[in-house]
């Protein structure tokens, strides 16, 4: 199963694409737009020769990945000669729901159906295909490239072959595969988003700055980076969907989005994306700066 469809070049589509290709893979990526494809490419390239400045590839190995990635706006074309197809499309139900029913029809019987789920069912993803048994969760860590985890989510349906295949598949392009059940959240961020909810609480709350309070998280728990970085950094409208699937999932109040990140969402100051987010990073730079808003006057 060499031939892989990777569905979003975004931050983790291209992510994924170039990890694939890196072990020797055939990838398509597939995007609506020629735009985000260019950026893609441009973004694995720069990737790759960070690696090659580190020594840890050769410019063969390089060249040779880049060669190993074909990018399409055909979703058709692509996804009816993989033998795997990992979307990575945003994190919301409805756009997930409608490409796997697109692609559950282009794809051979034989292809499994992967989604780099971080929140969403993959029971209930699997559920709008003919095939449920060959869809399951791939939940790739940021920045792809570097993270060794993926969280493997066995929907419901999913069959014992499509799991071992998809553990056997991690491993084999270096990473270290995590079988989890599909419940809310799974485990990476039914414990992690709570935790950054929170620490945007003890803002909202004035507890501490967030200056303060990432240093606490820091230096006391030897975390290394901050809640508050964190959430900047995946972006604070990923945080407040994912906190949204919680709530809806398990009806909890402690699930239940912070004003204030729902706020920072509606000001679309969500983090590193867009410039601003409980740090300011304007400047360009690695120092960053707590943001205007929360800087004590």
């Amino acid at each position: 199963m060499k031939n892989i469809a990777v569905i979003g070049a975004g931050t983790m589509g291209n992510g994924i694409a170039h990890v694939f290709a890196m072990h020797e893979f055939e990838v398509s990526l597939v995007d609506i737009s020629d735009e985000a494809l260019t950026k893609a490419i441009e973004n694995i390239k720069k990737n790759l020769w960070r690696m090659v400045a580190k020594e840890k590839i050769s410019e063969e190995k390089s060249d040779s990945s880049l060669k190993n990635i074909t990018v399409t706006t055909n979703l058709e074309e692509a996804v009816a000669k993989a033998d795997i197809v990992i979307e990575a499309a945003s994190e919301n139900v409805d756009i997930k729901l409608g490409i796997f029913k697109k692609i559950d029809e282009f794809a051979k019987p034989s292809c499994i159906l992967a989604s780099n789920t971080s929140s969403i069912s993959s029971t209930q993803i699997a559920a709008v295909t003919s095939r449920p048994e060959k869809v399951i969760g791939m939940h790739f860590m940021n920045p792809v490239p570097v993270m060794k985890l993926i969280e493997v989510i066995r929907g419901y349906s999913t069959s014992d072959e499509t799991t071992e295949i998809i553990m056997k598949m991690s491993k084999d392009i270096g990473k270290i595969p995590v079988e989890v059940n599909d419940y809310p959240g799974f485990v990476a961020n039914r414990i992690l988003m709570p935790m950054l909810n929170e620490a945007i609480m003890c803002v909202y709350q004035g507890v501490a700055g967030v200056k303060e309070i990432d240093s606490v998280m820091k230096l006391g728990m030897a975390h290394p980076m901050g809640p508050l970085q964190l959430a900047d950094f995946i972006g604070l409208d990923i945080c407040k969907a994912i906190m949204e699937v919680l709530y809806d999932g398990f009806g909890e109040a402690k699930y239940a989005p912070c004003p204030l990140l729902t706020n920072m969402v509606a000001a679309k100051q969500l983090g590193r994306k867009t410039g601003v987010g409980f740090y300011d990073y304007s400047g360009g730079g690695k120092e960053y700066i707590v943001a205007e808003k929360f800087s004590k006057k």
